[in-house]
């Protein structure tokens, strides 16, 4: 039993209560703001009946994302293995799209806890039931990299770069100076930016690493994987082929 505040009341604490309201406290207002105390109010109890069930903030971050990771649907049974891949990497982009504080807790995890070693461990079973080599399946993981959890870096974020959620709190002579200061100093970057505008109804819609983008990026990667794998590719030295 743990003390509330008001010390005429008790509530039950578990360490799954203590990371879902976790989750929820950062959903609201961001991992910058998030501490332990904060926690503990929004839980109505005193910090220290937190460390009963976590030891410390890192725990607690742990913890919660072990909870995203839960809400990853699992590989898919009997489909082949660009299938099921694809649909995992997916599946993990909707779930973090859910809690933009995530990326950054995964990203900043200095442990490798259980569940981020079972679903990394998922990943690597489905390259191996689809017939991959260990040597090929080492390397798909490396170039996977953050796209295994559903995010890559955004390319073209960039204050120099503004998206239109951004030009417009910007007046209309002050972007028309922006961009074509941009086209001065950067003409590649400023050719592609303006081919690569987009409607507002756009599939693509503002901003270079929208779903559209993502997957387009994840397929090309799952159709070189499959010609390596075809290939009978291998690492090592004298013995990769060059088709």
């Amino acid at each position: 039993m743990t003390e509330k505040l008001d010390m005429g009341r008790r509530v039950r604490l578990n360490r799954d209560r203590v990371l879902r309201a976790g989750v929820s406290l950062a959903d609201e207002g961001g991992i910058d703001s998030f501490s332990m105390r904060r926690l503990a109010q929004e839980l109505e109890v005193v910090p220290m009946a937190l460390y009963k069930h976590v030891s410390n903030k890192e725990e607690l971050l742990d913890g919660m994302v072990e909870i995203i990771i839960a809400g990853i649907d699992p590989p898919e049974i009997g489909a082949d293995w660009k299938d099921a891949v694809r649909l995992r990497v997916l599946s993990a982009r909707h779930a973090l799209q859910q809690h933009p504080w995530a990326r950054r807790a995964i990203e900043t995890r200095t442990t490798k806890t259980p569940a981020v070693l079972a679903y990394m461990d998922s990943f690597i079973a489905m390259f191996l039931a689809g017939g991959f080599s260990t040597d090929l399946t080492h390397h798909v993981m490396h170039a996977l990299g953050g796209r295994m959890w559903g995010f890559t870096q955004e390319l073209f974020d960039d204050p120099a770069m503004p998206t239109a959620a951004k030009q417009a709190a910007v007046p209309p002579e002050a972007q028309t100076v922006m961009l074509r200061r941009m086209a001065e100093l950067y003409p590649n970057i400023a050719t592609i930016a303006a081919s690569a505008a987009h409607d507002d109804g756009s599939v693509v819609g503002h901003g270079c690493d929208d779903q559209f983008e993502f997957e387009f990026a994840l397929d090309l990667l799952l159709d070189g994987f499959e010609r390596l794998h075809r290939q009978g590719w291998t690492s090592r030295p004298g013995q990769r082929s060059n088709r």
